[in-house]
């Protein structure tokens, strides 16, 4: 059988920032009719190396050839010249113009927006995209503009595509509809790379895996001659268990009770649309919906950081007496014991300062409770070294300011620091955006260290599977309402799919 001619070859790839090697002599090669799943751990330098292919980065040493050819890519130009194009996990597309404005920008020639839409139809229909080139794209949902960052890339002439987490904020319809285009471009000889955490992911859709630990290539291999857990050794280095821990509710009494709650974005925008539900002490409840359903809103009214135009949202102590907070401050309701961990798109415009060290973010939460003049340096200190250690945080030491972090590390110190404050409910939103496995399963330890302890967690996540896995119930939202509540033992990916589209009906809460 003859060997094929791999589309991408790189070759001792080594790229430094400062002292940290990000990726050190890594060897890749990438194959036309194949779908590559790149793993491993955050920092590994999976998004690094596929930013030195897509021109974003230059390599320090080493080479990249191109269908056999050594080549030179110093920018985002030279890649798509080349046939190379990145699709990012957050989309560069102008909110006011329309699909095809937004495919055609940058393009150099005569502007013939007639010829492009035909163009853009011809592509959609060779291999199942949905996209209306007139559709503006601040109408459109996230999984189409996500469409329209893929065919952007394919009008320009990409046959080398790679998309980094291209599942985040998609459901499980459309993360199917998704892979069956993928697997439609790998069937035409499209070279395709996927960076992704998700393992189930990976076994269904990827031809072969390639993973990175430490910035070095670990090794390569058939996806259907392996497993999640073999790849995760490898990725991590040992043994990691893949099972999610969920012990059964103790004692479990309501903690928040939120009745006919309504909110409006500033520009009246309706979010959430009488919605109601109880959170009791020691469970877990799981929020699922598309992205922009209300899920953030949501967290925002119980923190008392988003205005309320109706309803009421109670906390209920452990005598069972109600407190009304809608009213009343964040601090009033950090006070009795609600604390708040969102991981937004920018981690450190919640909460951390970034030119601040570990330490000084610690004190951010507990400066308040001091009882003198002078603030108490050693506990945020002991804390941030806890921290460090419980989370594995990658960081030269407790002094160091947190802009330097990596994002992944960043988000540690973040829920680290929400999770040691001994809450009694714990507002919880994408925990885990962005990291590893081994990362990622800490982060559900803690969570549910917290349950066990009788906290009330309220669980927003992206990840269906996982919260099929961790939570006890789970609220599903779609446009701002309520389409049900389901038990999370035994409810079906499929149906919770379903209800955060319009497509599902309203489940009775079991």
């Amino acid at each position: 059988m003859e060997a094929k001619t791999a589309a991408v070859t790189m070759r001792n790839i080594t790229k430094r920032f400062g002292p940290v090697r990000a990726n050190d002599k890594v060897w890749l090669d990438i194959y036309r009719g194949e779908i590559l799943a790149l793993l491993g751990e955050n920092g590994s330098g999976k998004t690094t190396l596929m930013n030195m292919l897509s021109g974003i980065y230059f390599p320090d040493e080493g080479g990249i050839c191109i269908d056999g050819k050594p080549v030179v890519i110093r920018s985002p130009r030279d890649a798509f010249d080349l046939g190379i194009g990145m699709i990012h996990q957050h989309f560069k597309l102008v909110d006011v113009l329309t699909a095809a404005e937004n495919i055609v920008l940058g393009q150099e020639g005569k502007l013939d927006l007639k010829a492009a839409a035909k163009k853009i139809r011809e592509i959609c229909d060779a291999y199942g995209f949905e996209v209306d080139p007139n559709q503006k794209i601040y109408s459109m949902s996230v999984s189409q503009k996500q469409t329209v960052e893929i065919v952007k890339v394919l009008y320009r002439g990409a046959d080398i595509l790679i998309l980094d987490e291209p599942t985040a904020v998609l459901t499980p319809q459309e993360t199917d509809k998704l892979f069956t285009v993928l697997r439609n471009m790998r069937n035409d000889g499209k070279a395709i790379v996927i960076i992704t955490h998700k393992m189930h992911e990976v076994e269904s859709l990827s031809d072969r895996v390639a993973i990175l630990r430490h910035g070095q290539f670990v090794g390569d291999m058939l996806t259907k001659e392996t497993n999640a857990q073999e790849m995760t050794n490898m990725m991590v280095g040992h043994a990691v268990t893949l099972n999610i821990d969920r012990p059964e509710p103790k004692d479990p009494k309501p903690r928040i009770v939120v009745e006919g709650l309504t909110v409006r974005s500033i520009d009246g925008i309706l979010k959430l649309d009488d919605v109601s539900f109880t959170a009791n002490s020691g469970e877990i409840l799981g929020i699922a919906g598309i992205s922009g359903c209300g899920q953030k809103e949501l967290l925002e009214s119980i923190a008392g950081l988003q205005p309320v135009e109706k309803g009421s949202i109670s906390y209920v102590n452990d005598e069972g007496k109600k407190e009304e907070l809608i009213g009343k401050d964040p601090l009033a309701i950090a006070a009795l014991g609600v604390a708040l961990s969102f991981v937004p798109e920018d981690r450190l415009g919640m909460g951390l300062v970034g030119n601040m060290d570990l330490a000084d973010n610690m004190m951010l939460r507990s400066f308040r409770r001091g009882r003198s003049v002078f603030t108490d340096r050693r506990s945020p200190y002991k804390l941030a070294e806890n921290v460090i250690h419980d989370l594995e945080v990658n960081t030269p030491g407790v002094s160091t300011p947190v802009r330097r972090l990596s994002g992944g590390n960043v988000q540690k110190v973040l829920v680290g620091r929400e999770i040691s404050s001994a809450p009694k409910v714990l507002l919880t939103a994408y925990a885990v955006r962005g990291l590893d496995i081994n990362s990622s399963y800490t982060i559900y330890d803690l969570i549910n260290k917290q349950k066990e302890s009788g906290v009330a967690v309220i669980y927003v996540g992206e990840d269906l599977d996982v919260l099929l896995e961790l939570a006890d119930r789970i609220l599903v939202l779609c446009g701002g309402k309520v389409s049900g509540i389901v038990p999370g033992r035994g409810a079906s990916k499929r149906a919770v799919g379903l209800m955060m589209t319009k497509l599902g009906g309203k489940a009775d809460e079991e």
